[in-house]
């Protein structure tokens, strides 16, 4: 009798315990499906936010929700400028930090070859455009035939 008894109790806490696992699973289930409603709704609202800001669909929008969007953009504009000029110093800080690599390198290579550095940073050196020869200069421009010490004017290098 106490093995029959022990066998219906244990089949009674089985059955206990399937019944609250199967209402545990149904309130798991029915969480799951408010939750992904949800988010289809999240979504479904991001996906008209995203085409009112790229400028589709706003015929049914009211002046406050133009606003709205207009001060948004402007915000993402200004969020963006602000990251590109971040990138830009940053950018600028490597050069900077490659020109002394270069400087520090070119003083070496300088010193090795018994040359003397140019003085000065290139922020101080000025490029000029290139300018032409003036009727001054050394430079010939004239095409001589012959030997050096016979040579004879014959014609002249033409543009």
């Amino acid at each position: 009798m106490i093995c029959m008894q022990e066998t219906i109790e244990r089949y009674r806490r089985h059955t206990k315990d399937t019944q609250t696992n199967s209402k545990s699973i149904e309130q798991n289930m029915q969480h799951l499906k408010h939750e992904a409603a949800t988010m289809m709704k999240k979504i479904e609202h991001l996906e008209v936010s995203k085409r009112r800001l790229l400028g589709e669909g706003l015929g049914t929008c009211t002046l406050e929700e133009l606003q709205q969007i207009e001060e948004q953009l402007e915000r993402s504009v200004s969020s963006i400028r602000a990251r590109k000029a971040q990138v830009f110093k940053e950018q600028i800080e490597q050069l900077k930090e490659k020109e002394k690599v270069l400087a520090a390198e070119n003083a070496r290579l300088c010193e090795k070859c018994g040359i003397q550095p140019q003085q000065g940073s290139n922020e101080q050196r000025e490029i000029l455009p290139y300018e032409e020869s003036s009727p001054s200069s050394d430079v010939e421009t004239e095409l001589f035939i012959g030997p050096p010490e016979g040579r004879t004017k014959r014609s002249r290098l033409q543009n």
